[in-house]
């Protein structure tokens, strides 16, 4: 059989630049070459897109920053993965063409493009071609997760892993997220959203807002982001300026929400993975106990400490109850592919009482190292990392055939 192309594109220019390296090192390793003819596709900090031969090359490792600390990947395969600082030879941003296949073509043509076109083998342009049959976008965060990026695709009619322009979008957006939430009637915490322009404006009159609603500890988060960049818990008011002064430094939307469980005790962080299309299973649930008060950025990936327990210790009622939430979710945000639900559940009460379990957010594509939890849950369950990139592509093609049967023009 011939072999499917596929591009896995990584790095970008979000704060999760350097997850997306240890993510896309981690499927570069273990896809299987057998059925896939596989080109690495990058993206700088910068926003440059370099070739398949740099791209492999800095992924690789041969110049490395003080950013290789990271240590949330695979330590043979990844220590050395978040590198993709700058890069020699740089393809120009393409833009769609008029073809029933699908395909980019450069803004100019020059020794150094690539043109990368969908189902279309040979020669297109006078410079190289790069001809794919899915791309596998390991880009996390603004710009790769938000739906630009797949705008891009839907455009040039190619077969992408993951959400759509509408999934993407309302998956990163945590203030739209949360209103798509209450209207499937699901339970989420309280919680208010403003804009920067409004913190700006008055400092009080927000600040006021906040505590009108609710209650400390809060947590203080920028709308569009992952990774827990820029969140913050905020346990009085004298904190909860500067928490708002650093979500602001990374989004215009900023989203407070009262912190489950209250002063009374730490919330338990339960995730669920979901993989599918139009009808999608979730994975067995799993619990992260952090190293520090939240799991923030440092605790994901710099710092020891933070166990990850799968199964996650609750009951068989709890379980189901917090599979349903997580397809529930995934539907409301009209997402597909691949999806990590996150959960928050109340201490357990003094008298034994169960607390109850609040659904915090979808994350649309979520870290994907080997050890990652989206691809733990799914061993867990068992799907192997190997053959969870095999139907992670599979629902690409799938989508891509869906939407192929959709008229445009009378």
């Amino acid at each position: 059989m011939k072999k499917l192309r596929v591009g896995v594109l990584f790095g970008g220019r979000s704060g999760e630049h350097e997850v997306s390296l240890l993510s896309a090192a981690s499927v570069l390793k273990a896809i299987d070459r057998k059925k896939y003819e596989v080109t690495s596709i990058g993206i700088t900090k910068e926003g440059r897109w370099v070739t398949a031969t740099d791209a492999q090359r800095l992924l690789a490792g041969e110049t490395a920053p003080a950013s290789s600390r990271l240590r949330a990947g695979d330590p043979e395969a990844t220590a050395p993965a978040a590198v993709l600082a700058r890069g020699e030879s740089v393809i120009v941003p393409p833009v769609p063409s008029e073809t029933k296949t699908g395909a980019l073509i450069p803004f100019e043509t020059d020794a150094r493009t690539v043109d990368i076109q969908a189902g279309a083998a040979g020669p297109g342009t006078s410079s190289s071609v790069l001809s794919l049959d899915v791309i596998l976008p390991v880009l996390h965060g603004t710009f790769g997760e938000d739906g630009t990026i797949q705008g891009l695709f839907e455009l040039a009619g190619i077969a992408y892993v993951g959400s759509g322009v509408l999934g993407s979008a309302t998956g990163m957006d945590k203030d739209v997220m949360k209103r798509l939430f209450a209207a499937a009637k699901l339970p989420i915490p309280k919680h208010v959203s403003f804009l920067r322009a409004d913190w700006e404006a008055g400092h009080r009159k927000t600040i006021a807002k906040v505590e009108a609603a609710l209650r400390y500890p809060v947590f203080v988060k920028p709308a569009n982001l992952g990774s827990s960049v820029g969140i913050t818990k905020a346990h009085d008011r004298k904190e909860l300026g500067p928490a708002i002064d650093l979500a602001a430094s990374y989004d215009r939307k900023i989203v407070v929400e009262q912190g489950v469980g209250g002063k009374g005790g730490k919330a338990r962080e339960l995730e669920v993975a979901v993989l599918g299309n139009d009808h999608p299973e979730a994975s067995v649930v799993g619990e992260i106990v952090p190293s520090k008060e939240f799991y923030d950025y440092e605790a994901k990936y710099l710092s020891e400490g933070s166990d990850l327990i799968i199964p996650a210790k609750l009951t068989k009622a709890q379980t189901k109850r917090v599979q349903q939430m997580a397809i529930a979710a995934f539907r409301a945000c009209d997402c597909s592919g691949l999806a990590r639900v996150d959960f928050l559940m109340e201490p357990t009460s003094s008298s034994g009482k169960a607390g109850r379990i609040y659904l915090n957010e979808i994350n649309t594509m979520p870290g994907f190292t080997s050890i990652s939890m989206y691809p733990k849950l799914w061993a867990a369950s068992g799907v192997a990392y190997p053959e969870l990139i095999d139907r992670l592509i599979a629902l690409a093609l799938e989508r891509r055939a869906e939407k192929d049967r959709t008229g445009y023009s009378r």
